[in-house]
């Protein structure tokens, strides 16, 4: 009778929660919640959901709880030698009393997390006859998974399922939506230029810089297409972070190597301050030193003839503060709370939007694989100070 209990009230949470997940399209906001959710109707002390791209037949993981490891996003989850994967390749669901012993544990998991999986329950999700992913609870509390959690866990994967499928479909249609839209100017303008190319009464002055405006759009198409394609997938969770350790002045110095002739070019200087005894940073050397160029890119670009650029950084008890800032033209007050949206970009003094729209959305994303936060304070006329936010490792 108390099972039978235990049943009709986790139906009854279910409703809930399903009501809960239908009110997001956000992808990120959908997969803390569903993961919260599956804790809650197991009892598990964490849960994970790992999606599956049938095109490179790889499992990523996406999002986890209790896991104190944010580069582990994007980690790719072998189909042979898992039992996530068995779950893929199976179509069924998995209740495993003790992992550690199942030939199908895939330990990498736990090095890469530092978090060791005892009993677990996981589940298909799978909408329109397609698997899309695996969903996880990990070391049931005050006992094993029991046949009734399995049976609400099997439905909290269905509801799932369609409450992703629907986000990614949402959010794909609207960033290719943009993206096309986006496409249309530069594409345009070669079309016209290549037209007047063919007028006989072009002269040869004319044609040179009708050429070199279709160099310009060219390269305007190609960077456009690599930022979305990066920005593609990291939002997919197709990304993987590669945590190491690595002195931050070097890279700060690499980055100002980097950008020194552009900035030479305005007289723009690039100074960098950090502590001597600044400790070495954990994190994905790669991405962080991505994301610190395109912002002092950024810092160049706005910035006035002979300003000023400063890469900083401290270390704090709980958190490393990294900063860009610069004595730029400012950004409108308004302009703030969109200044990470994709294709979002600020018009310029004369009225018109520059660059891609789609760097700083980058760069969120990679703050936030690394478990950070990114803000921005500018006042205009004086400049722009863009600073990073990253947890230290325990």
């Amino acid at each position: 009778m108390a099972d039978t209990e235990k049943r009709l009230e986790g139906y009854r949470r279910l409703i809930d929660i399903a009501r809960d997940l239908a009110s997001t399209l956000d992808l990120n906001i959908l997969l803390d919640r569903i993961i919260r959710a599956a804790v809650d109707i197991t009892g598990a002390q964490a849960a994970s959901i790992l999606l599956y791209d049938d095109a490179s037949r790889q499992l990523h993981f996406q999002v986890a709880t209790d896991l104190d490891e944010p580069l582990m996003r994007g980690l790719v989850v072998p189909l042979e030698g898992s039992i996530a994967g068995w779950i893929v390749t199976n179509r069924q669901p998995v209740r495993v009393s003790n992992a550690q012993e199942d030939p199908r544990h895939f330990g990498l998991i736990e090095e890469a997390t530092h978090y060791a999986t005892n009993s677990l329950l996981g589940v298909p999700l799978i909408t329109k006859d397609k698997v899309i992913g695996v969903l996880e609870a990990l070391n049931k509390q005050g006992g094993e998974f029991t046949e009734t959690d399995e049976a609400l866990f099997c439905v909290l994967g269905a509801q799932a399922a369609v409450a992703i499928e629907n986000a990614r479909l949402f959010q794909q249609s609207d960033l290719i939506a943009t993206f096309v839209h986006e496409v249309r100017t530069p594409l345009s303008a070669i079309t016209t230029a290549t037209y007047l190319l063919l007028r006989p009464e072009i002269s040869h002055e004319e044609r040179d810089e009708i050429v070199q405006n279709i160099h310009d759009e060219a390269c305007r198409l190609n960077t456009l297409a690599s930022s979305f394609l990066d920005l593609a997938r990291m939002e997919s969770g197709r990304v993987q972070f590669h945590s190491s350790q690595f002195e931050l002045r070097a890279l700060l110095v690499e980055c100002k190597k980097v950008m020194q002739s552009k900035a030479d070019e305005d007289g723009i200087q690039i100074t960098i301050e950090i502590p001597a005894d600044f400790p070495s940073l954990e994190a994905d050397r790669d991405k962080l030193k991505q994301l610190m160029l395109n912002l002092l890119s950024n810092a160049i670009k706005y910035n006035r003839p002979n300003g000023l650029v400063t890469m900083s950084a401290s270390a704090q008890e709980k958190e490393f503060v990294l900063a860009v800032q610069d004595t730029g033209i400012g950004i409108p007050e308004k302009a703030l709370p969109k200044l990470f949206q994709k294709f979002y970009r600020v018009q310029d003094a004369e009225g018109s939007p520059t660059g891609t729209g789609l760097g700083l959305s980058i760069c969120k994303q990679i703050v936030q694989g690394h478990g950070g936060r990114i803000e921005v304070h500018s006042q205009l006329g004086e400049g722009t100070t863009f600073t990073i936010h990253l947890p230290r490792k325990k």
